[in-house]
């Protein structure tokens, strides 16, 4: 009993000794961390200086080039094809005949219609001069009328299914596929596409451009376009469209037409870049670098150094001038602000300058 009671002393003992010498070593480790950390507290950061400088406020966005019309232009009736008088590349005019019909049967149907129109509107006249001498009754002559009337009907309808057997041109543009050859079979329903027509007599270049980029556009202004496959050719274009309403990435849409030359060297689908304003269009404006913002431009938010201090401050940015952004309000000139390093930081952080 004896010697099992000085085993748990010497275990206790034991115990505490361990808890004092554990104990010490935090204390001594805590001591050697604090003063790293205070030697380390500086979050090191790149700055730069807020300036007013002469900025220019021209811009450029890019799209691709559209044609201001395309269509496939498909049959609306039922049939043979005889013969295709357009072949992929032709140019064609509104009303241009591109392919012929069987149309024997639809010309027997014309011939019969006209003679069924002819006779009534014979029995018409006869009618008519007869009810002038009592021969023949108003109900009559009525009955005469509606049958020259339901003939001339038949007649019209006749003229134009023959009119249809001769497909035309519905747009002006070039053939740029076609669907079909002498012997297809025409259908209407599904309707059978004939041909994709392209008019690049005009093209639409399609961008889009920020918030404060839009501020300074208006449908009707004059816009130089360059193609990036004719880097020396200029050609003019203006705004037809501005969105009001943003896209899912917060930018406007913008069309722009051009006219294109007399050989037609823009062609659908090239890339091209609209250059908004002029290089002599330029303004004395506060600036700070795009990067000195916390998280994006939205956020409005900009650390300021103040006596080695990282100070967050409230700012108004206006427009977005390549990499650098308009300040309306919120900083003043020879201010310095934090372009790098934001992300380690809190209001109030020691700051370390590096180059």
């Amino acid at each position: 009993m004896k010697k099992t009671i000085i085993t748990i002393v010497i275990i206790i003992a034991a115990l505490g000794v361990i808890g004092y010498i554990l104990n010490n070593n935090k204390k001594e480790n805590k001591a050697k961390t604090d003063i790293v950390a205070e030697k380390n507290a500086a979050v090191s950061v790149k700055v730069a200086a807020v300036k007013t400088e002469e900025v220019s406020l021209s811009f450029v966005a890019n799209g691709n080039f559209e044609p201001i019309q395309e269509l496939t232009f498909s049959a609306e009736k039922s049939g043979k094809v005889i013969s295709v008088l357009a072949k992929e590349g032709d140019y064609v005019r509104v009303g241009q005949t591109l392919l012929t019909v069987r149309g024997d049967v639809i010309n027997v149907s014309a011939q019969q219609a006209q003679a069924v129109y002819q006779n009534a509107k014979s029995d018409y006249a006869r009618y008519e001069n007869a009810f002038k001498t009592g021969g023949v009754t108003k109900q009559q002559v009525d009955q005469a009328k509606l049958a020259l009337t339901n003939a001339q009907s038949s007649l019209t309808q006749a003229n134009i299914n023959v009119g249809d057997t001769k497909v035309k041109a519905p747009i002006n543009g070039f053939i740029n596929k076609k669907y079909i050859e002498p012997g297809s079979i025409l259908s209407g329903m599904p309707a059978t596409a004939l041909f994709d027509i392209v008019n690049v007599s005009k093209l639409k270049l399609k961008v889009t451009v920020n918030e404060s980029q839009v501020a300074s556009l208006k449908v009707g202004n004059a816009v130089n376009i360059t193609a990036s496959v004719y880097p020396d050719k200029a050609f003019s274009g203006k705004i037809t469209f501005i969105a009001a309403k943003a896209d899912e990435s917060l930018n406007f849409p913008v069309e722009i037409e051009i006219a294109n030359n007399s050989d037609n060297d823009l062609k659908a689908g090239m890339y091209g870049t609209g250059n908004f304003g002029s290089k002599q269009q330029k303004q004395n404006l506060m600036v700070v670098p795009r990067n000195a913002f916390v998280g994006s431009v939205s956020s409005n938010e900009i650390f300021v150094v103040e006596k080695g201090i990282a100070k967050l401050r409230k700012v108004t940015a206006g427009r977005i001038l390549g990499d650098q952004v308009e300040i309306i309000n919120g900083l003043t000139d020879g201010e310095t602000v934090i372009v790098t390093g934001q992300i380690n930081l809190q209001d109030g952080n020691t700051v370390e300058i590096i180059k």
